[in-house]
Parts: structure tokens; sequence; C-alpha cells
């Protein structure tokens, strides 16, 4: 998505809006020294320990880790996209944006043809369930599945009528209208090339609103004879199944402060369930959940409940949820699980059973560590070693994929101990999380030293002071040689082409990489000493990676030389580095 909007114009409006001023108007914010400080808007806390630098341009939440520039803010207490975040603050700073031409994504002024035709589908369906003579099946049906009117006013459900060319008849004015309607699927062209008719005939129509509560597609149900039950629209340049959740623009629209989702099966659970006040459930679209749909909902809510039926196909449709959910599921995030009755969905079961019932289900949902654990040992004999060395070797594979977060370390422990064997051995066994260029070493929580890497060291310097860049002469070399020195370099190479960035612009430009994690880590670290000569201390971080990437060459080259002899230049390579480096042993 950041694609889309030039580079140079998210460094500048960083520079021109002031994240204290953002923060502040949404969570008030204390003085404290050179920082601002306030109780975290993202975890419940009574002493204050989310802190504002004004300096940076970033803010750090020591107690859940959260952390990041205004436009992240925006993103996570608003439950804003990412355009939408750059478009309120360029709003606030009287700024226009621009988009980029050329680009792969396409932009949104391009597609509001099609969303303005969504809109229109959508009235013209809420319209015909209030007129159309065949409307009474419809309405009788969500009438018998105890919905009201308000409910289905609240979800803009509406009625596909009986025949071919009922929505065609009622948009298709133009050439244009035709082309976008094929484009957004809401008709199909025949087989014989010989015309076009409606996608949707005959059905109850759920609209699905994107998190801007646009129209991006529709979800009908039958109510005749035709099949598939359940048909949704296709894939089309605003809708992808993947990322849209049915539900979640209802959701927030009617809870300013959710707290914990709901991910059930069907739109008729979704809206059943907000029959009952309960507002905070959302429907995939036919496919399992989604790395994208989890990333989504967790900048919405801490908790996310995956709803299934108690069966074999609902227990592996819960598996494979917690296959996707592991990755994204970082300190501060809480997956559960909530089985239901056999032969129960959310529909029947809250209209037998009540609210207050149903929401003692939900509360009692079944936490991510205990599925996990419960699910693998189920299979195997816990009472002998063979099986829970078993455990460990199905179970580690898993854990290897949670981010690194004291819940990996947790779900370790919680491992170790069903398994009868040392947490600190199972942990040194697991696989990588993530590979990265920067080194393994991991910085404290707290604002001291970042680390023992001399590049940590030296990013952590340049994140706290980038203006030392612009004194540095020669960028290091031998950028593979040294884990993390390639973006030391990368760093540098930017401050010193694009003199004048604060922290929080920085990190912009590391926006969805991978080295993203390690640099907001390292973003909240200042000295310990406020007369420091930072400057010197770059110079000789420098001059130390300069002599270790030295001194990794050196070893590469003579083990080189013990497999194969060295051609010309890897000898005269060897003598140069060697001459540099000076005698030593």
């Amino acid at each position: 998505m950041a694609g889309r909007i030039p580079q140079a114009f998210i460094d500048e409006l960083l520079t021109r809006v002031d994240i204290v001023d953002v923060i502040d108007t949404r969570v008030p914010l204390k003085k404290a020294g050179r920082e601002y400080k306030a109780c975290c808007p993202f975890h419940n806390e009574k002493t204050p320990s989310f802190t504002v630098s004004q300096v940076k341009q970033f803010y750090h939440c020591f107690g859940c880790g959260a952390h990041g520039t205004a436009i992240s803010f925006l993103m996570e207490y608003e439950h804003m996209e990412f355009p939408e975040a750059v478009e309120d603050l360029a709003h606030l700073a009287g700024l226009e944006v621009p988009h980029e031409s050329g680009s792969d994504t396409t932009s949104a002024s391009t597609n509001q043809p099609l969303y303005d035709l969504l809109e229109a589908a959508a009235e013209f369906y809420q319209q015909q369930l209030r007129t159309h003579p065949h409307s009474n099946r419809a309405v009788d049906y969500l009438k018998a599945r105890g919905l009201s009117g308000e409910v289905a006013a609240r979800f803009c459900i509406g009625f596909a009528p009986p025949g071919w060319d009922n929505l065609i008849k009622a948009l298709g004015k133009d050439k244009a209208t035709h082309a976008r309607l094929l484009e957004t699927g809401l008709v199909i062209e025949r087989s014989d090339g010989s015309g076009v008719y409606d996608r949707f005939r005959d059905r109850i129509q759920f609209p699905i609103h994107d998190r801007r509560g646009r129209t991006v597609g529709f979800g009908g149900r039958v109510l005749g004879d035709d099949s598939p039950k359940y048909l949704n629209s296709p894939e089309s340049p605003v809708f992808h199944k993947g990322r849209e959740l049915y539900g979640l623009f209802e959701a927030r629209k009617a809870v300013r402060k959710l707290d914990r989702i709901l991910v059930v099966e069907g739109y008729m659970d979704v809206v059943a369930l907000a029959q009952y006040e309960i507002n905070y459930a959302v429907a995939t679209l036919g496919t399992a959940t989604t790395p994208d749909h989890l990333e989504h909902l967790y900048r919405t809510v801490p908790e996310v409940v995956f709803c299934f039926d108690g069966d074999r196909a609902g227990r592996a449709a819960a598996w494979r949820a917690l296959e996707n959910a592991l990755p994204v599921l970082s300190d501060g995030r809480e997956a559960r699980f909530l089985f239901l009755p056999e032969g129960e969905d959310p529909d029947t079961l809250v209209r037998k059973i009540g609210k207050q019932a149903f929401e003692q289900r939900i509360s009692g949902a079944v936490p991510l560590s205990d599925f996990l654990f419960d699910q693998l040992a189920s299979q195997l004999d816990m009472n002998s070693i063979d099986g829970r060395a078993r455990l460990v070797d199905q179970a580690r594979p898993l854990l290897a994929r949670l981010p690194d977060s004291i819940f990996r370390q947790m779900m370790i422990e919680q491992l170790a101990e069903i398994a009868h064997t040392d947490p600190v051995r199972l942990s040194q066994r697991l696989e990588p999380v993530h590979e990265s260029r920067l080194p393994a070493d991991s910085p404290p929580a707290a604002p001291a030293r970042p680390g023992k890497s001399a590049v940590r060291e030296a990013i952590a310097l340049l994140l706290y002071q980038p203006a030392l860049a612009g004194a540095v002469e020669e960028l290091p070399q031998a950028q593979d040689s040294v884990p993390g020195l390639a973006l030391l370099s990368e760093l540098l190479e930017l401050l010193q082409r694009r003199p004048g960035l604060n922290t929080g612009a920085i990190l912009e430009h590391w926006r969805g990489r991978d080295e993203a994690r390690h640099l907001n880590k390292l973003a909240h670290w200042k000295p310990l000493a406020e007369n420091l000569d930072l400057a010197a201390e770059l110079g000789g971080l420098l001059e130390q990676i300069a002599q270790q990437a030295t001194a990794r060459r050196i070893d590469q080259l003579l083990d080189n030389e013990h497999q194969r002899p060295l051609d010309d230049d890897e000898k005269q390579e060897l003598k140069n580095l060697l001459l540099a480096r000076g005698p030593g042993p």
C-alpha cells in the first residue's frame, strides 16, 4: 500500500506533524523530562509506561512493547489502514497526498466508480427487499431466523429478485457501467458471448463492507433450490476474500472500544449474534482465516476467539487457524478457541441459551496454548518418554513460528513442563524464528545499551541522533561478512542522502520489511549519560566493525586456502588485509 505514496512525501509529512499533538488529542500526555508519558492506550495499566519522544517522533510502551510513528499510532489506535493514516495526517498538516504513477497498486481514485456501482447495487437490493412482490419469502425467512428490521437495516441486508436481468436493467445504463458490472462480478458473461446475466438471483443479499465502510462485494443466501447455498462475489480490484471480514466494519461502528472479536463461519451467525447484542462477531468469506485477516484483527483488538463446530472438521479448521495465528502472536495478543456442541452453530445456539450463557462460553474459550498442546498430546502416550519426546519434536517447529517474545518463552516453558525437560535446553534447540541480516542478540527492554553487537550499538546511536551520520566519511565495506552491516550501511547512506530526517521518518522507510521489527526495538534506546561524545562513540564503533569485517574476511580466505589453492586476486586480497590488520595473533 505504501508504494502508491512517494516516500519523500512521507518524510516531509513526518517533519511537519508533531506526534505529541497527534497522540495528545486522543490520549492526554504529561511532560516527563524531555519526553511525555501516559498510561498505555493499548493495554490496561495503572502506572504510566507509555512514552512519547518529541525529538524522535516516536512512541514506545515499556509495558506491552507497542511502538511506532505518528502513522503507526493512527493505524493501531484508530484502526486505520496505512493510506488512511497518511491522509489524516496530511489533512492535519494542510498537505495533499500525491500518488506515484505507474504503481502496481491501483489507486483508490481509479477504483471509485467500482465502489459507487457496488453501493448502488446494495441500495437496489435493499429497495427490492422492501418493495418487490416476491420479497415476502425473504422477509419470512429473516423473521424465522429471529432477525428484527433494525438489525437487518444495520447490516444493509437486501434481496436479489428472481430473474436474469433485474440488476442489469436497474443499473446497466451504458457500456461503461456494463463493463464495471462485469469487473465487480455482479453480472456474468454468457458462455456463447450473447450477453450477460445477473450473478445473484432469488437470494438474500449480505453486503460486504471494507474497513472504511465501502461496499466491496456481496454474499447471497439462496431462497430457492439453486446451488450453492451461499454465493460470494468473485475477486475484483476492490474485493479480496483473504483480506476482508464480514461484519468487522459493523462491529467497530457498534462498539467504540472493542476488546475482543469472535470469528465465526457464516453471515447469518454474525447477524444473529448482533440480534442478541453480541456485536463483536465477524466471519471469513468462504476461506480459512489468513495472516492478513489476523493482522487486521489484532490492530483492532488484543483478543481473537475462533468459533468452530466441535466435530472433526471443526477441529481441523481450528488447527489451520492456529497455524496461521502463530506468526502474528506477539506479546499482548491472545488467541482462543470456542468449540460448539454437535449440531449447533452460533445462530442456533444463541437462540437456545441467550446472550449471557453464550458469552460465558466465549469467556471460557480454550487458550491457544492449551489447544495446541492438548491436540498434539491426544495422539501420543504422554506416560512414556518416547511419547513426550515426540510431543517436543512435533511442537518445536510450531513454537519456532512464534515471534521472539515473552509469550514464546512461556510456551517453551509450558512445553518443557509437560515433557519433563529443561526449558533452557529446549529453547536452544528451537529453530530460528526469522532469518535476519541483524545479529541474533536482542536489545534489553529497558533503555540501557542496545546489545553486545557493535552493529546494533551503531544503529541505535544513529536512530537516537540521526545527524551523526553527516560526520561519517566512509561507509562500511564487506557487508556480507558481519551480520547487520548491510543494514547499517543502508541506514548511513539514507541519512547522508536525506539529512534532517527524524527517527520516525527513518522507521517509515523500513515499513513492511523484516528489519523494521529490529529497528523499532532499537529506536527507544538512549544513552545512560547525557554528556557522552556520541560522535566519538560512533567513530569507535565503526572502527571496531571494520576490524571485525577484516578479521572475518581473513578467516574466510584462510579457510578457502585449506580447501583449494587461492587465485591471484584472492592472494593479493589476503596480503592486503593482513598488512592492514597489522601484527597480531
